[in-house]
């Protein structure tokens, strides 16, 4: 059962991965617009849901003021990119920094990183800067803007939501090994958007 559990979390990312548009998760918004567009949308891209499943998943692993600085720090920075975005500043290599946050992300959690609370905010909070810049940039500067924020936020909560509940259920489990493998799941599929053509 245990070995089972470790197997289909290992294989999540994988699959991930290679579903359609997996790397063009910043197309454009078009007209969608309103929370609901913004609450599917980071649903939609493997990189936003690899990205954030795995800073829940950094947060159980860490566990104490983790569960709430993790996922906190990740949503201010992102509101803050975001506004870089939307205030036309230039942010290089965003695309970039967003498949290099999974690739770091997944690594931390394979090696079970035990870094002070603070670092793993800090280093959690700078890539989501680029994960909110992309949105911001494309972020319809309306009142049903500021909705799809709102809604791009709370699916971002549910995702880090979800990841500590893949590490709590492995950790009640006792898949001591879920955790390292979820992350080098993570990590690879992070590689191969990173290499991968758009």
């Amino acid at each position: 059962m245990k070995r089972q559990l470790s197997t289909s979390l290992a294989a999540l990312p994988a699959v991930l991965a290679v579903l359609p548009q997996a790397a063009l998760a910043h197309p454009g918004h078009g007209a969608a617009t309103g929370a609901e567009a913004g609450f599917l949308h980071p649903l939609m891209g493997a990189d936003h849901v690899l990205a954030m499943v795995a800073v829940g998943l950094l947060a159980a692993l860490r566990g104490g003021r983790a569960l709430w600085a993790l996922p906190l720090s990740f949503l201010a920075l992102m509101s803050a990119g975001a506004g870089l975005g939307m205030a036309g500043i230039a942010l290089p290599y965003a695309e970039t920094g967003i498949a290099l946050s999974i690739v770091v992300f997944g690594l931390a959690a394979m090696v079970g990183l035990r870094a002070p609370v603070a670092v793993l905010a800090a280093l959690v909070g700078v890539f989501a800067v680029f994960h909110g810049y992309t949105h911001g940039a494309e972020m319809p500067e309306t009142a049903s803007g500021l909705s799809f924020g709102f809604g791009f936020l709370a699916a971002t909560a549910l995702l880090h939501a979800a990841g500590i509940g893949l590490g709590v259920a492995g950790a009640r489990l006792g898949a001591t090994r879920a955790a390292p493998v979820l992350g080098a799941g993570v990590a690879m599929a992070g590689l191969a958007l990173l290499v991968l053509p758009a």
